[in-house]
């Protein structure tokens, strides 16, 4: 079967028949995000949706609006079940408590998602040109729909499509531009292309698509080329990094017991020599543990604080994830205990911290509008915090002895296109500290790091990542790895720290050049080719 008569198939396909093909080329989609990153597999779900929606027929708008939503619902089923199933891992660490309700995360949220592609198909089919335009409307629909996944509901912008480009480095540079949203435009429209190939009925029909869509593809390329240095990145003078991933398993052997043990084990694990050239913790200036690193509250715990004092070398700060307890408000029975970073001198003392303040729904605190029901079901937040983590005030830069300014990012904040950076002057670099436990040896953790690498292009910063089971990283402000630790390995990661890059145009003005792109889309889907 050719590509015509492939396409046909699809336009003609009816029933559970067209739903399987719609569940299947979503999915196909999560070959392009990692850990695999097959960025040109992104033409199958992206061919395939443009037929899947010429195939959206009915006598009236409302039933043509109707057949596309019903397909765009199975095709972004199929692409966020594929590429979220790992959040399944999170509900059996705890499988007593948690793993009846397992299919409300690998099942329940991405049936949710699927409304915005569906909504997406829908409104592209109203506005469905004849010929190689409505490649631009789909594009389009789905950069509205996917601006819309990032913000709404506080939003969910994990695995926006623009991260099926986005592991090809060179490619990954337009981020710089236009942000992942902007990317996003184009990785539907070059996936898209290809589909006038089964429909087209003369060769300019066929041929003005493709190499508008390769001259699109070979112009990214050539920026990413141009924009990579060739030379390593310049380093801050003076400073040695050293990213401490202990590996530990996000289960009951982490909990207030075994405290004591935890603190220990991270101690001497950050004082191994990691060469014959280095002597331990005399050899670096700032040692850098992950989120969440004790199961006890470190600011009220003294004998803590004391211990890592005396381990610490002069002129030595840690900088680690805790959760920190606040003031007692008035009327309320216990304090609001925050998910923090919180720095630490050589004599044991809090220097200074920053609050999580995009915090994880269902993970971190429960959703105030859903929280009696949750409850009432059984259900809690995954952390052990009676009543869940309290929000910070606002993302505020953390000021960290010997080292520029860092902007902090706890797990989740990491993927927020455009909501990164701290207030004020800009920062040197992200500090980035998450735990991704939670998903054991899943692509989780693959795609949760190659997000945040991505925030290191959009922003021309350079980023520390240190995660619990990894993956602990430094990147460069080109989102090229410098150093790293792998998935599921116990050890020290000691790396210099590469200085900030440029102010990028996507630092400067946001999303302004992703909506400025979208009209263009729009106005050129105007000029289509009847054919």
């Amino acid at each position: 079967m050719g590509l015509s008569g492939a396409a046909e198939a699809v336009i003609l396909g009816w029933g559970w028949r067209k739903r399987l093909v719609a569940l299947i080329a979503g999915a196909s989609g999560a070959l392009a995000l990692p850990p695999l990153d097959l960025w040109p597999l992104v033409v199958v779900p992206m061919t395939i949706a443009v037929w899947l929606i010429d195939g959206a027929v009915g006598t009236s708008a409302w039933r043509r609006f109707r057949a596309a939503f019903a397909v765009g619902w199975w095709w972004g089923f199929g692409f966020f079940l594929a590429g979220l199933w790992w959040l399944g891992a999170a509900f059996l660490v705890e499988a007593d408590k948690f793993a009846w309700a397992m299919p409300l995360g690998v099942v329940a949220l991405p049936a949710f998602l699927a409304l915005f592609p569906a909504c997406a198909f829908g409104l592209a089919r109203l506005a469905w040109p004849r010929g190689a335009g409505r490649i631009l409307v789909l594009a389009a629909m789905l950069g509205i729909s996917e601006w819309l996944r990032g913000h709404v509901l506080t939003g969910f912008p994990w695995n926006l499509y623009g991260m099926m480009l986005a592991g090809e480095i060179h490619l990954a540079q337009a981020a710089s531009l236009v942000g992942l949203y902007g990317l996003t435009l184009f990785a539907v429209a070059i996936g898209a292309a290809p589909a006038v190939l089964g429909t087209a009925r003369t060769p300019a029909g066929r041929n003005l698509p493709l190499l508008l869509a390769a001259v699109a593809l070979a112009g990214l390329f050539a920026f990413g080329y141009w924009r990579l240095p060739s030379a390593p990145s310049p380093l801050v003078a003076g400073v040695k990094l050293r990213l401490m991933q202990p590996n530990l398993p996000q289960d009951a052997k982490f909990n207030g017991n075994n405290g004591a043990a935890i603190l220990e084990r991270y101690l001497e694990l950050s004082d191994r020599a990691t060469s014959p050239t280095t002597s331990g913790l005399q050899s670096v200036t700032h040692l850098i543990w992950p989120e969440s690193a004790f199961p006890f509250l470190l600011g009220r715990t003294p004998g803590a604080l004391s211990r890592i004092g005396a381990v610490l070398p002069p002129d030595v700060t840690l900088i680690t994830g805790a959760a920190r307890a606040g003031e007692t408000l008035p009327g309320e029975s216990r304090p609001p205990i925050y998910n923090a970073i919180q720095v630490v001198n050589d004599e044991g003392v809090i220097v200074a911290s920053y609050d999580k303040v995009h915090l994880v729904p269902f993970g971190e605190y429960l959703p105030p509008f859903l929280e009696t029901l949750i409850r009432r079901v059984g259900l809690s937040e995954f952390v052990s915090i009676p009543g869940g983590f309290a929000s910070g005030s606002a993302r505020m830069p953390l000021a960290i002895k010997g080292l520029p300014t860092a902007a902090p990012l706890i797990c989740y904040e990491a993927v927020f296109p455009g909501d990164v950076a701290a207030r004020g002057p800009r920062a040197g670099f992200f500090l980035n500290l998450t735990n991704d436990g939670w998903f054991g040896q899943t692509s989780g953790p693959y795609q949760h790091f190659a997000q945040a690498r991505l925030r290191s292009i959009e922003e021309g910063l350079p980023l520390v990542r240190v995660a619990n089971t990894g993956i602990s990283a430094v990147v460069d402000p080109y989102g090229r790895t410098v150093a790293s630790l792998p998935l599921g390995v116990e050890g020290m990661l000691d790396s210099s720290l590469p200085r900030s890059g440029p102010v990028t145009l996507y630092a400067r003005a946001g999303d302004i050049a992703f909506a400025g792109l979208l009209l263009l889309f729009l106005a050129f889907s105007r000029f289509r080719a009847r054919n």
